[in-house]
């Protein structure tokens, strides 16, 4: 197989890094999987779900409008812990088996995981008490 027929190599850290800092819109998949990857746009869906739930319901709570980014959000440092937990070697045989290359990652990787797993559940207790104060409150404390 010639360099130029080789596919591009994933780097296993950078897909991470996309999916922690952009993973509600999906940008790790558009990585990955290009166009063609069903949850790129389940990601992107989120945009217009917001704005539908806008128009549908103009008085209802910030919250409830911004609630499909904030899941996206949420299952994009979910996918972060995902790709950066699989080893090297599953990762090649998934998204690297034509590229000629073996990853190699180190602790970068690892500042992407702490940041993801810290983030992602305060992000994820913040969004389930605020959930849960909306729907048995009324929104009472806050």
């Amino acid at each position: 197989m010639t360099a130029l027929h080789r596919a591009r190599h994933k780097n296993k850290t950078l897909a991470a890094l996309l999916a922690f800092l952009l993973g509600g819109l999906g940008l790790q998949r558009l990585y990955l999987g290009g166009l063609r990857d069903r949850w790129l746009w389940a990601h992107l869906a989120c945009l217009p779900a917001s704005l539908l739930i806008s128009a549908l319901a103009p008085q209802a709570d910030g919250f409830y409008k911004l609630l499909p980014i904030i899941v996206s959000g949420l299952a994009g440092f979910l996918e972060a812990l995902v790709m950066g937990l699989t080893p090297d070697e599953k990762w090649d045989a998934r998204h690297n088996a034509a590229s000629g290359r073996q990853s190699d990652t180190h602790w970068p990787v690892a500042v992407v995981l702490v940041a993801s797993m810290m983030i992602g559940a305060g992000g994820l207790i913040a969004t389930i008490s605020r959930l849960f104060d909306l729907l048995y409150t009324g929104g009472a404390y806050g």
